[in-house]
This record gives C-alpha cells, structure tokens and sequence, in this order.
C-alpha cells in the first residue's frame, strides 16, 4: 500500500463521492427522495473511524437529477440533511457537502472531474491543502477530479469492477475497508 496511508492525521482532508460510496447507487437513476436513500453496510460506522483520522471530512458530489428535473435544490439539501443527521448520531461527522446540479453535456460545467467544487471547498476552508488530501470515490471522473486538484486518489470498488491499479493511488472494495486499513495505519 502507498506510504501516504500511513501519514493521515487531522491535518488531512478526506474528499468522499457520495452515490456508490456513501450510499447505494440506483442504476439508470437518481437517489430523488429520503426515502430512496440507503446507506452502504457498514458506511455510518466507517464515517465515524474517518472522522477520527481526518481533520475534515468533505462530500463532492455530481447531481444532474437537478438539472434534469428530476429533483430540485430543496429535495437534495433534505437528503443531505438527513443523513448528516444520520451520520452525526453514529458518531462521525461532514464538515460540508458541495454538489454540481449541471448536466452532463453542459459547457463551462462544475461537474467532476473539473475542480470547481474543489475551490470551493479551498474558499470555504482555507487550511485544506491539497496535497494532505484524498479523494475517495467509484467513478474515474471521481479520480480525475482528485487528480486535477493534486490529491492523492483512493478508488471504492463498489461496482467490483477491474481496476488498473497504476492509474490509482489504492484501491479498496468499498468504504469499510478503507476505514479498516486507516485505523491500522500509525499517523
């Protein structure tokens, strides 16, 4: 495993997708509700571990079920805000959730793998430096978007899907076994 894992402490930021990641991603849809929205097994307790190794801990997420019409603004702030109360009472803790309603085919987008939510996040909290941070996520744009910024990036292989493990920086199966790994890394 890269040497960086082992150098996590709360002068870190951890990035995290958020569909695929955080929670099961519908295939061919939009998580438009509360009510479809489900956890990952053993998601809540990986966030709490997480908490405790990074200093922030960041959701970037794509959301073009906005610009589709599929949902609006107030359905995915709902979301977001159950389930950061969901995950506040099992311990762990999201410093912020950015998200890009644009569509994919939009020009000047703010989608991944471009680094406007990035910035963003940098703006909004100065310390971040990007080169003591990760980006955890299942898509390649996931890991273009770490790229760009200079993160280091670690894939979530939720999908089971074969990897070129040289284009990453690690490869875990999903969230628990990233969290695992962490906790028995010495910071």
């Amino acid at each position: 495993m890269p040497e960086f894992l082992q150098e996590i402490d709360n002068s870190w930021t951890l990035f995290l997708d958020r569909d695929g990641v955080i929670n099961k991603r519908p295939p061919g849809d939009y998580i438009k509700t509360w009510e479809e929205f489900e956890f990952l097994p053993g998601v809540l307790e990986s966030i709490k571990i997480l908490t405790e190794k990074f200093g922030r801990i960041i959701i970037i997420t794509n959301q073009q079920g906005i610009g589709k019409g599929l949902m609006t603004h107030e359905d995915l702030q709902n979301i977001h805000r159950q389930m950061q109360t969901a995950i506040s009472k099992n311990g762990g803790r999201i410093d912020a959730i950015y998200y890009c309603p644009d569509l994919a085919t939009d020009e000047d987008s703010c989608r991944k793998p471009a680094g406007f939510m990035a910035i963003q996040a940098k703006k909004d909290f100065p310390e971040i430096d990007f080169t003591k941070s990760i980006m955890a996520g299942d898509t390649p744009s996931d890991m273009a978007f770490g790229r760009n910024a200079g993160m280091k990036t670690v894939f979530i292989n939720t999908n089971n899907t074969p990897v070129d493990l040289s284009v990453y920086d690690a490869v875990f199966a999903d969230l628990p076994a990233f969290a695992e790994f962490i906790t028995t890394q010495k910071a």
